[in-house]
């Protein structure tokens, strides 16, 4: 009998607090206690040598459901399209224009936050608008 295994998702990415912050605000997750011994995430920080200073970040749900998002700097910029993105579910059980405008309430909520629209699917039942995040990995509102 296999057990259920706790997992994260894992960020490549050039600044992991900044892509860390902005997906807190996203899914409502939270910035856990930073590690034993430090007061503050800057006294951690600054702990670092300079090239290990900012190499990761990390947020978590709150509620200790979802998995942890774990962000690494890597010196490669992204060049190609993700084989892997996030849908963030917010027209679950819509259908319809009902859907559409759940949709489309939260990508004008992630728009000032830094989001980008890429395009908008949408086949008259169906529908998922297509995002980039601060860093330009696509996700979905689904």
């Amino acid at each position: 009998m296999s057990s259920i295994k706790q997992f994260q998702v894992t960020f490549d990415c050039a600044e992991p607090e900044r892509l860390a912050r902005f997906w807190c605000e996203v899914l409502g997750y939270v910035v856990p206690p930073p590690p034993a011994g430090f007061a503050t995430w800057d006294d951690y920080h600054r702990s670092r040598t300079p090239e290990d200073r900012d190499a990761w970040f990390a947020c978590v749900d709150p509620s200790g459901v979802g998995p942890r998002l774990y962000f690494q700097r890597v010196p490669e910029g992204k060049v190609a399209k993700n084989r892997l993105h996030l849908d963030v579910r917010v027209g679950t059980g819509l259908t319809g224009e009902e859907r559409l405008a759940a949709l489309e309430a939260e990508c004008a909520r992630l728009v000032p936050l830094g989001a980008v629209r890429v395009r908008l699917l949408y086949d008259g039942t169906d529908s998922c608008i297509v995002m980039r995040d601060v860093e330009g990995n696509e996700f979905c509102l689904d």
